[in-house]
């Protein structure tokens, strides 16, 4: 059963220059393992977060270093949720999240399915 669905669109440019103004919001969005990546691929982290935000009825209180985007050997995302975030699955009974991300022109964007 589906028990949510978040998107999310991120202007990547806008968003590089966010970073650049305000460093330390790296160190607040991204686990140490996503920080080192490329512009893009962290601004698609950076709309899963908050597609994964939307898909749990975006609460107050959600952490964002307690999601992470991980890619598996063939390129596939997923999520590794804990603490802030696992406790609000575990409250819909969310069991597995479905997530894809994209990025082309200029823009991110990604999609996460909470399922149960």
């Amino acid at each position: 059963m589906i028990v949510g669905v978040g998107i999310d669109v991120v202007d990547i440019g806008r968003f590089e220059a966010t970073l650049e103004r305000t460093p330390a919001l790296r160190e607040r969005l991204f686990t140490i393992e996503e920080r080192h990546l490329g512009i893009a691929s962290l601004a698609a982290r950076f709309a899963a977060k908050e597609a994964l935000a939307k898909s749990l009825g975006a609460p107050v209180g959600l952490h964002w270093t307690d999601a992470q985007v991980v890619t598996n050997d063939d390129g596939r995302p997923s999520l590794e949720i804990g603490g802030t975030v696992l406790a609000r699955a575990n409250d819909l009974g969310v069991d597995s999240f479905h997530v894809s991300l994209s990025h082309d022109a200029g823009v991110a964007s990604a999609v996460v399915i909470a399922e149960g």
